[in-house]
């Protein structure tokens, strides 16, 4: 894994969140790279907008750290026992920042790496590889809860089945058909289509706190698109849902 897990640009009004880390694999200490570049766009003022890339032309982001999971004692990615609640705590801030948000998906996003484009405002995609994939059931594992709500909020109703149940393997192509991404774009092109993507929204990035408030009221506490509570809320409050499997007989 690379020393600089995360490397921030900015170009005119867009800063481009670059992951650095080869698969960008998540890990405790992937989570607070990723944190402390969104503390650094928070930081800034005026209309901005917030492109996250990769710098690996196979990945986007691969998901889970298995390594680091399976590994004893200290690791450089961080305490294990912190990470889930920092993750789905990272990926509510990210639901519901306060300026627009473009996912460059050059690459394989699967698991962990799926949920982080999902949680950008509009996602642009490579066209001709790659795949978007939650595959844990393949793994045999659970989605949590909270996860789930993310998911059912953001895809399609048929097409959040597909994925979440028969982990369902989504070519750029099929990705943007279905309603996943909103665009793709070839190997070369999808940095600038990003940026371009992100530059066409700063008409709405004048004012943060009330961006930020729409997206509070679609994915946060009593959500407008929820029976009860919505992606974000469920993320910073995961011990309230269930999120293991259940017991079996």
């Amino acid at each position: 894994m690379s020393d600089q897990l995360i490397r921030l640009e900015r170009e005119g009004d867009v800063f481009i969140l670059n992951m650095a880390a080869d698969e960008n694999r998540w890990n405790t200490s992937f989570v607070a790279a990723y944190d402390a570049a969104l503390d650094e766009v928070e930081a800034s003022v005026g209309p901005v907008a917030l492109v996250t890339a990769s710098d690996s032309e196979k990945f986007f982001s691969n998901g889970l750290d298995f390594d680091w999971v399976r590994s004893k004692g200290e690791h450089p990615g961080g305490d294990r026992a912190v990470f889930s609640a920092a993750y789905m705590a990272m990926c509510a801030r990210l639901i519901t920042f306060g300026v627009p948000t473009v996912a460059a998906i050059n690459g394989h996003a699967f698991g962990a790496g799926f949920m982080i484009a999902l949680c950008h405002d509009l996602r642009i995609m490579r066209e001709d590889r790659g795949f978007l994939c939650a595959n844990e059931v393949e793994l045999g594992m659970t989605i949590p809860e909270p996860e789930l709500a993310l998911f059912r909020h953001k895809i399609p109703a048929g097409v959040f089945h597909e994925t979440v149940v028969l982990a369902k393997r989504w070519t750029g192509q099929d990705a943007r058909n279905a309603g996943i991404v909103q665009a793709t774009a070839t190997l070369d092109a999808i940095r600038t289509t990003a940026i371009q993507t992100a530059e066409a929204h700063l008409r709405v990035a004048g004012n943060r706190e009330v961006m930020k408030w729409m997206k509070e009221r679609l994915y946060g506490e009593r959500s407008a698109i929820s029976d009860a509570h919505g992606a974000a809320h469920m993320l910073r409050n995961p011990k309230d849902f269930s999120t293991s499997r259940p017991e079996r007989d």
